[in-house]
C-alpha cells in the first residue's frame, strides 16, 4: 500500500462535518482518490458530539484557539451535588451533540442518505410536540402544545372557535398552494404580500388574530425577531413543517439520529468512503499548502503539509474556512448562544404520543417568545429542543436541554437560563435540576428571516472552501447543493448530475 505521501490524491478535504463526509462518500464512490482529514481526534467538526470529559477538553480548546474554530466563549457549569436525586453519571454515558439539527421527513437529505445507502446503519426517533411558553399567573400549565393538524386544532382548548375558523383557512392555502397559472400583475401583488412581516401578512390575508402569531411563527424556527421574520421565508418553512407530518408514521415530521445527530451521519459517512477505497485521517489537518510548480496547467496540482508532518500532493482541496490554512479568502457569519444542559428529570410530559398508532417521542421543541421572557418584540425567541434519554444521549431518567438564541454573550445566555429555569419549574417540579452545563457562541451563516440569498462556495482555483455551517434548528437543505457543486468541479467532464450520491448495494439486504 503506497503512504500518504507517494499517493497521487485526486482531492484533499479537510473536516468531517457532514458536508465534508457526504461530498468524500460521493468523490470515493466516483472513482477518485480521496484523502479526508481532520485536525481534531474526533468526528463531525462543528457538527460533533462529546462525552463530559471530551467537552472539558473542548472548551479548553475553544478558548486558547478561538480564532480557528467556529465557537468562542465556551464554559463548563457544574452546580454542587445535591443530596436529593441522582447525580452525573460517569463520563461516556453522555453524547452531547454540539450543533443538534432536527431533520425533517420532507428535508432533501432523506432521499440523499437513501440513494447512498448511508440511512441503513442510521437509527431515526420521531420529534413530537412543538410547545409555546405562556405564563398563566399559576392558573393553569405555563406550556401550550402547539395544533399541527386538523384534528389538533378542533380539539384545542386555547383556540377560540373563530380563530379556529381562520387558521384553517390559512392551512387549506398552504395546501393548495400558489395557481400555476397567474398573471404578472396576481403574481406581483402574491409576493409583495410575502414581503411583508409574517405577522402583518397573516392579519392583512386571513385576518388571523394576534393570539396565533407565536404559534405559527414557532413553526418556522425562525430565530429572528417577529417583525423581521418576512412570510417569503416563514410561509414555506411553516408549510414544510405541516406537509411533513404523516410521511414516516403518524403525528410527527421530523426525527433525530440516535446516538448524536449530525455526528452520527459524519461517522457514517467516513465508513462508507474506507469502503469506497478513499482514506480518512483523524488529528492531522491542512498546516499550509502552495503550488508544487509543475508546469502542465491542466496538471497543476497542490503541495500540502500536514499537522503529521506529511507532506502529499493533490489536485482539488475543499474544507471551510476554519478547516483551511489562513488565507485573505472572505468569511462573512453570524453568531448564536447556545447552552447544552443535562437534567434530572425524564420530562415525560413534553413527549405524549401525538396520534394514534403512533410512536413515543424521542424529541420535543419549545419555543420561548420574546414576550414571555419580559422583552418586546424586537428580541428573538429562544428555542429549546428537548431530548429525551431514548436518544442515547444521557442515561435513563435524565434529559438534555439544547438551548439557542441568536444574542451571542453574556445576554443570551442569561435569557437561555432563564427559560430553562422557567421550563423546569413549569413541567418537572421542584425536584428537577440542572446537573451539568456547557454554554458557549457558535460562529455560522446567517439566521436572518429576510428571504437572504442562498449560500455559495468560495472558488479559487483548485480549492473550494464551503461556507460557514449553517446555523439552523433544522438541517439546511442549501448544504445538499453545496456538496453537489463541490463534487460537480472536482468531477469536471466526468460530472453526471444523475449519479450524484446514487450508489448500488455493494452486498445483498433484506429491504425490511
Amino acid at each position: 500500500m503506497e503512504s500518504l505521501e507517494e499517493t497521487q490524491w485526486d482531492v484533499t478535504i479537510s473536516g468531517t462535518g457532514i458536508a465534508q463526509s457526504l461530498l468524500a462518500l460521493a468523490l470515493s464512490r466516483s472513482n477518485k482518490k480521496v484523502l479526508h482529514v481532520d485536525k481534531n481526534p474526533y468526528y463531525g467538526g462543528s457538527d460533533a458530539a462529546l462525552s463530559l470529559q471530551e467537552a472539558e477538553k473542548w472548551v479548553s480548546e475553544v478558548n486558547k484557539e478561538s480564532a480557528h474554530l467556529p465557537f468562542e466563549d465556551a464554559a463548563v457549569q457544574s452546580p454542587s451535588p445535591s443530596d436529593s436525586g441522582p447525580g452525573l453519571s460517569p463520563s461516556r454515558a453522555y453524547t452531547l451533540s454540539l450543533s443538534p439539527q432536527l431533520i425533517y421527513s420532507r428535508s432533501r437529505l432523506v432521499p440523499t442518505l437513501v440513494s447512498s445507502r448511508v440511512y441503513r446503519q442510521l437509527e431515526f426517533q420521531a420529534v413530537g410536540s412543538w410547545w409555546i411558553y405562556k405564563p398563566t399567573d399559576g392558573r393553569g400549565k405555563d406550556l401550550y402544545r402547539v395544533p399541527s393538524s386538523r384534528e389538533d386544532i378542533f380539539a384545542d382548548d386555547f383556540i377560540s372557535m373563530k380563530s379556529k375558523r381562520t387558521l384553517m383557512r390559512f392551512l387549506r392555502n398552504l395546501s393548495q398552494g400558489q395557481p400555476d397559472q397567474v398573471s404578472d400583475e396576481e403574481k406581483s401583488a402574491f409576493e409583495e404580500e410575502l414581503a411583508k412581516p409574517l405577522s402583518e401578512y397573516l392579519t392583512s390575508k386571513f385576518q388571523v388574530p394576534p393570539e396565533l402569531y407565536d404559534p405559527l411563527l414557532s413553526l418556522s424556527l425562525s430565530q429572528a425577531p417577529s417583525h423581521k421574520t418576512l412570510a417569503q421565508y416563514a410561509v414555506p418553512r411553516i408549510e414544510r413543517h405541516l406537509t411533513s407530518i404523516g410521511v414516516f408514521g403518524p403525528g410527527f415530521g421530523s426525527v433525530l439520529v440516535k446516538w448524536g445527530g449530525g455526528s452520527e451521519i459524519s461517522q457514517v459517512g467516513c465508513r462508507a468512503l474506507a469502503v469506497g477505497g478513499g482514506i480518512y485521517v483523524l488529528n492531522s489537518g491542512i498546516e499550509s499548502m502552495n503550488q508544487s510548480g509543475q508546469n502542465d496547467a491542466d496538471d497543476s496540482r497542490l503541495q500540502l503539509r500536514l499537522f503529521s508532518g506529511e507532506t502529499i500532493t493533490t489536485k482539488f482541496v475543499v474544507g471551510s474556512n476554519w478547516d483551511l490554512p489562513p488565507t485573505e479568502r472572505p468569511c462573512d457569519y453570524e453568531k448564536v448562544s447556545r447552552s447544552i444542559s443535562i437534567v434530572s428529570s425524564f420530562l415525560d410530559d413534553l413527549f405524549p404520543i401525538t396520534a394514534e398508532g403512533g410512536p413515543i417521542p424521542a424529541g420535543a421543541v419549545v419555543v420561548f417568545p420574546a414576550s414571555s421572557l419580559g422583552l418586546t418584540d424586537e428580541s428573538p425567541a429562544v428555542y429549546i429542543s428537548v431530548h429525551s434519554s431514548e436518544t442515547a444521549e444521557c442515561p435513563a431518567g435524565q434529559s438534555i436541554l439544547y438551548s439557542s438564541v441568536s444574542i451571542p454573550g453574556p445576554q443570551g445566555q442569561s435569557l437561555i437560563g432563564s427559560a430553562i429555569e422557567k421550563l423546569l419549574r413549569s413541567n418537572a417540579g421542584p425536584s428537577a435540576r440542572v446537573l451539568w452545563s456547557l454554554r458557549y457562541t457558535q460562529l455560522g451563516r446567517a439566521v436572518g428571516a429576510g428571504g437572504e440569498t442562498r449560500p455559495a462556495n468560495v472558488v479559487s482555483g483548485n480549492v473550494i472552501q464551503f461556507p460557514p455551517p449553517s446555523l439552523d434548528l433544522a438541517f439546511d437543505d442549501s448544504t445538499i447543493d453545496l456538496v453537489k457543486d463541490a463534487w460537480m468541479r472536482v468531477m469536471g467532464d466526468e460530472a453526471n448530475e444523475e449519479a450524484f450520491l446514487k450508489f448500488e448495494d455493494r452486498e445483498d439486504y433484506d429491504e425490511e
